[in-house]
């Protein structure tokens, strides 16, 4: 099909589209509410609807005091009896696919289910607005030229029961119209392929005869792909392979500890990056701009948001607001109901809002990921924003790191002992160090505080990792590709001290 009649279409469908955004732009709270109401009216025949008595709430505050808020641990026994073939315990309609997901605060894993509706009306409809807003900010896009190379933690779907788990890229490749295959790279069939080491291979083989226009997919295995790409055709940047190249599309962990390395292998101003932040649970925000990286709350994928205030997380001064109650830049985290039935669930993210008209958001971490040890309450965005501060000043790059405290013994001080492994390290670690504690001192007053005369805190101590390290640490752990990641903070030393043996 031409270029132009591609983008004609899409343009035809954005148009259409964007009387449904303008709606929840001008009435996002009336939208919510709206979206909840139906929520509850359409589950209230099943096994929760009758517990709560879906049937006699009538508006948020009745819903807020009887629901209580839940996490997976909580919902494992019914979720495993909806993997059982059971139906209609916490969704009317039944459900067929669970997306697999280790998540990073615990080896165990999370079946988090996946119902028809949050497919089409969440993960797919998120896809086209997010190709709808880039070529609405990109008249001239050429997107269509070429394919999408694609990177997901995808592996075989297992059968169990009448029921499919897998990753939720796995999922969605294996429901997706044939026409999203034609358009992409690689075919289904290696994006399925179980081995990753030996599916990362099979990809850069089969993308490096395509031409090339997008690339989606985690940044830390993106890198790891395109720099395989890259050694297997001896070129020294991703344009002389795919001239076409104009878009990357990441989330899944911050970006800001890779955009050096990006830019070096894609040096060209006009390349786009654009952000997404979405999960297991659902799709929840897009980079509805070209060069403002804060994401779009989207309030119409079958989602209801509520906020817990970070400054009083688990404590019992602890408080839930909705969406029209929410700040600008306060720590939240996030607790969502959805279409797949996800009843005032805990996510385990943290957020920032950055414009509360319309409402956008930046991701700034976990729930559990942060230390808070000794009172200095560092967040994943504290670190990277200090990482990238030094790490441009002394011209280093990093592959990887994690944090975590060293504890008060006797007469002896607390500090945060950090792991880092380069790939380009700075000439002077000491330096390094000592950049780094200051820069953590300028992002966050409680940090500075506790370092003030190192009244609580010593300086942090740093450790270099060798080469791979923690790609060995993931490989390991059986966590190779797609959303898994290192956890970066912890107020516990069991990642550091595993990673340390490693580094032996």
């Amino acid at each position: 099909m031409p270029i132009p009649i591609v983008n004609s279409i899409a343009s035809w469908f954005l148009k259409k589209r964007f009387h449904q955004i303008e709606l929840f732009l001008k009435y996002p709270n009336e939208v919510q509410l709206e979206l909840l109401n139906n929520l509850i009216k359409t589950a209230k025949n099943t096994e929760v609807g009758l517990q709560y008595d879906f049937a006699s709430i009538s508006n948020y505050q009745t819903f807020a005091e009887r629901v209580p808020v839940t996490n997976y641990e909580n919902m494992e026994p019914d979720i495993e009896r909806s993997r059982l073939g059971e139906n209609n315990i916490f969704w009317p309609s039944p459900i067929k696919w669970f997306a697999k997901s280790s998540g990073t605060t615990a080896a165990k894993s999370k079946f988090i289910p996946v119902s028809e509706e949050s497919l089409e009306e969440c993960h797919y409809a998120a896809s086209k607005d997010l190709l709808c807003m880039y070529l609405n900010n990109n008249p001239d896009s050429q997107l269509f030229v070429g394919k999408g190379l694609r990177l997901g933690g995808s592996k075989e779907l297992y059968k169990d029961n009448g029921t499919v788990y897998g990753d939720l890229s796995a999922i969605l490749i294996a429901n997706m119209p044939f026409w999203a295959e034609y358009s992409s790279t690689p075919s289904n069939e290696i994006s399925l392929m179980a081995d990753w080491e030996t599916k990362m291979q099979a990809i850069v083989n089969a993308s490096i005869q395509e031409n090339v226009t997008s690339l989606a997919g985690v940044p830390s295995w993106m890198l790891v792909l395109l720099n395989q790409v890259l050694e297997t055709t001896g070129e020294d940047h991703l344009f002389n392979i795919w001239p076409n190249l104009e878009v990357y599309f990441h989330g899944g962990v911050s970006f800001n500890p890779y955009i050096e390395q990006y830019n070096k292998i894609l040096p060209n101003e006009r390349f786009r990056y654009y952000e997404i932040y979405n999960a297991s649970e659902g799709f929840f925000a897009i980079q509805d701009q070209n060069s403002v990286k804060e994401l779009m709350l989207m309030l119409d994928y079958g989602i209801f948001y509520e906020f817990i205030p970070m400054d009083g997380y688990g404590s019992p001064s602890e408080k839930i607001i909705p969406l029209s109650e929410v700040e600008l830049e306060k720590n939240y985290a996030i607790i969502i109901t959805t279409n797949a039935g996800l009843w005032r669930y805990k996510i385990g993210d943290t957020i920032k809002f950055t414009s509360l008209s319309p409402y956008r958001i930046k991701v700034t971490g976990r729930t559990k990921h942060h230390i808070n040890v000794f009172g200095e309450e560092l967040i994943i965005e504290n670190a990277e924003e200090a990482l990238r501060k030094v790490t441009k000043a002394t011209n280093s790059e990093i592959v990887d790191y994690t944090v975590a405290p060293i504890f008060m013994s006797g007469k002896e001080k607390g500090a945060h002992e950090w792991i880092i492994e380069f790939k380009t390290p700075p000439q002077s670690i000491d330096e390094f160090t000592v950049a780094l504690d200051k820069a953590l001192q300028e992002v966050n007053s409680d940090y500075e505080a506790k370092r003030f005369n190192n009244t609580t805190l010593n300086l942090l101590k740093l450790n270099c990792a060798r080469k791979n390290l923690f790609y060995d640490w993931l490989k390991a752990q059986d966590k190779l590709g797609g959303q898994h990641k290192v956890p970066r903070l912890s107020n516990s030393r069991k990642f550091l001290e595993e990673l340390m043996k490693l580094n032996r």
